[in-house]
């Protein structure tokens, strides 16, 4: 799971950063006519709602793994009576886990929204005033969604190591009592 998450982690900041740095190259596009830079301004937005759909299933991804292996763990946990201490890790790593995710999604909704407030072609009166906002919620955006990945990954890597205990438990009792492994 870290290698799929990882690989998906770099994906979504790498656009993320490229609609950020196409943003910077375009800058204030307001009052512009030129073809081109409107042009580029459609690729910037949609680029933009991209990096935030990945982010979101980036995130979407760690909660469903995190619902799946937790629940797979209690019931190993129960079914062959092992140490509590298990269950408590990896319900302490999930709930550690979840606001990171949850609040990585936010930010990628508030940076959305921002650009949807700055956004010229939306012919709305004012826009002009959202644009270092914009720019303000994207830079900080996007170092809090790297900084939660990161947290991300390292839970996901300490759930790991739980989940190998739990299976390196189930082995030795399966051997005790000579069953399969």
């Amino acid at each position: 799971m870290i290698r799929i998450f990882t690989t998906l982690a770099w994906f979504a900041l790498l656009m993320m950063v490229a609609a950020l740095c196409l943003g910077l190259y375009l800058g204030d596009i307001h009052g512009q006519r030129d073809p081109m830079v409107l042009h580029l301004a459609t690729v910037h937005r949609l680029l933009g709602a991209a990096a935030a759909l990945v982010v979101v299933l980036v995130d979407s991804i760690v909660v469903t793994y995190f619902i799946g292996t937790s629940r797979w763990c209690k019931e190993v946990v129960e079914t062959y009576h092992l140490d509590a201490n298990l269950l408590r890790r990896s319900v302490l790593l999930k709930r550690r886990t979840f606001p990171w995710a949850l609040c990585s999604m936010l930010a990628v909704v508030a940076v959305s929204a921002l650009g949807a407030a700055a956004d010229p072609a939306s012919g709305r009166l004012g826009t002009e005033a959202w644009v270092s906002i914009h720019l303000v919620g994207a830079l900080t955006g996007l170092a809090f969604i790297a900084v939660s990945f990161y947290l991300q990954a390292q839970n996901i890597a300490s759930h790991h190591i739980v989940i190998n205990d739990i299976l390196t438990e189930v082995r030795r009792i399966r051997v005790e009592r000579g069953l399969e492994v």
